[in-house]
């Protein structure tokens, strides 16, 4: 009769579902496959549910990412808005030799002059704002046409620019939506010159930033769901938002540079955080999740010495030996499937 030999995993560590065992063999490793083995006297149940490889890691609540305004024309700071302070679309966002800048939305820089047979993604951005603003007469397309020009008059008659119809590098800055101001890198009377940082603003909402180290990547998926713990040990839902990766320089010459994995979480629930202005939290990122498995805790699982792992199943007052594959590891228990496996069977674990 052939004989099968059992190991008995004494220490198992998964890592991202990968599976190290610390093998010891049992007082009796060779017993015949045709021997009933004895009855067990600690088991656990195979269970049906979802396994869920977590990490937690460090975050920062804040307003997320925090952008520069630079100033395009040579001249002095005449009126800067106060740190803290909301800005939307139509609004001053700062002003050189009392000229303002205006704030408007869209995902393209202004980096170029525009006016008449001007084409673009900017072009389009700079007129749906116009007809946001109140301002007809105009298609709102990427060319900019006659029409374009006469809305554009208009407004800059509004906001008491001189009326030419087109708008200079400087008049305006595109940003996704209504702005914060976080901090003012000029003061009003400074004389300023073109590329000169006049403050740094950021959204309006509430982000956690996450610094990742390079090799936990997989955890930063875009608009995947995470779960962020406040101060207070409140738990919102959260989704993250942006990823980048972040070159830290070295700290002396003798050290390389590190690059670590920025990620911007949105908060779901942004009244649970209106009482932090900023604050440490925990963010709790899913790298795989896998539904309705059968799970047995680690410990039940037995290392074939011929390859491949086991679990020994309790059946009435003896135990027989079954062959699994295992799925993920998370949480202290691994999913596994094969003949023969069924929810709700008792399978034998350490004490």
């Amino acid at each position: 009769m052939a004989r099968r030999t059992l190991l008995t995993a004494v220490a198992v560590l998964a890592v991202g579902g990968a599976l190290t065992a610390a093998l010891l063999t049992r007082s009796d490793s060779s017993q015949a496959a045709d021997e009933t083995p004895a009855a067990l006297t600690n088991t656990a149940k195979v269970t049906r549910q979802t396994l869920k490889d977590t990490e937690t890691a460090d975050g920062e609540l804040a307003y997320g990412t925090t952008t520069t305004a630079t100033n395009r024309a040579a001249g002095t700071v005449t009126w800067l808005p106060d740190s803290g302070q909301q800005i939307s679309r139509g609004q001053t966002l700062y002003q050189v030799n009392n000229l303002p800048t205006t704030l408007l939305y869209g995902a393209v820089p202004a980096y170029r002059r525009l006016a008449e047979d001007s084409e673009g993604p900017d072009v389009l951005q700079l007129e749906q704002n116009l007809k946001a603003l109140g301002y007809t007469g105009l298609t709102v397309d990427d060319e900019y046409t006659s029409a374009t020009a006469e809305a554009v008059e208009e407004w800059q008659e509004d906001r008491g620019l001189e009326e030419t119809g087109v708008v200079e590098l400087g008049q305006v800055v595109f940003a996704p939506a209504a702005v914060r101001v976080d901090s003012l890198q000029a003061q009003v009377s400074d004389p300023v010159a073109p590329g000169q940082k006049l403050l740094g603003y950021t959204g309006t909402t509430k982000a956690v930033t996450v610094e990742l180290e390079a090799a936990d990547q997989r955890l930063a998926k875009e608009n995947a769901a995470v779960s962020v713990t406040l101060p207070d040990n409140t738990t919102v839902a959260g989704k993250v938002d942006e990823v980048s990766t972040v070159i830290i320089p070295a700290a002396s010459p003798d050290q390389d540079p590190e690059t670590k994995i920025e990620v911007i979480v949105a908060l779901g629930n942004q009244k649970a955080a209106a009482s932090y202005a900023l604050a440490s939290v925990d963010v709790t990122f899913t790298a795989t999740e896998r539904k309705n498995v059968l799970t047995v805790p680690v410990g039940a699982l037995l290392a074939l010495q011929e390859g491949g792992f086991g679990v020994e199943i309790a059946d009435g007052t003896t135990t027989r030996y079954v062959p699994v594959k295992t799925g993920l590891f998370a949480g202290g228990r691994v999913e596994i499937s094969g003949a023969g496996i069924t929810e709700g069977l008792s399978v034998g674990v350490p004490k």
